[in-house]
């Protein structure tokens, strides 16, 4: 069972943000956005995991990611020293779940990166238009 996630922010920081996931499991495919009228990259590219893990069913995940930040701190291979409110929802649900973490290059034809980026983009771009209406 695979997670893809990303996040975007189109001005960074401040700007209009969105992020995304899509949850392969048995053959099946959900791909969910969301965002934020004000956010960081950094924030978007962990509510992405933390929105793919409320949504997950199951105890065991690989989730794949081109944050080295979130995929690290996720690790405990870095301290987590910003976005601690999002870090303490990530360990709520994440608990009782073994997650594998796989770096995935951003804008290097994988899939699912690609799609899952497109989505956070467009969730990004819809809010700055609501904003500017």
């Amino acid at each position: 069972m695979s997670i893809y996630t990303d996040g975007s922010c189109l001005k960074n920081p401040g700007g209009p943000s969105g992020w995304s996931f899509c949850l392969i499991e048995d053959g099946e495919e959900w791909c969910v956005s969301g965002g934020n009228p004000s956010s960081t990259n950094n924030r978007m590219e962990l509510q992405a995991v933390i929105e793919g893990l409320k949504f997950a069913q199951n105890k065991e995940y690989t989730i794949y990611t081109d944050s080295q930040l979130t995929m690290k701190c996720a690790k405990g291979i870095w301290k987590r020293k910003e976005n601690l409110d999002l870090w303490k929802e990530y360990d709520k649900v994440s608990k009782n779940k073994r997650l594998n973490y796989v770096y995935v290059k951003a804008h290097n034809g994988d899939e699912y990166n690609e799609l899952v980026d497109k989505m956070a983009r467009k969730e990004a771009k819809n809010i700055e238009r609501e904003i500017c209406k």
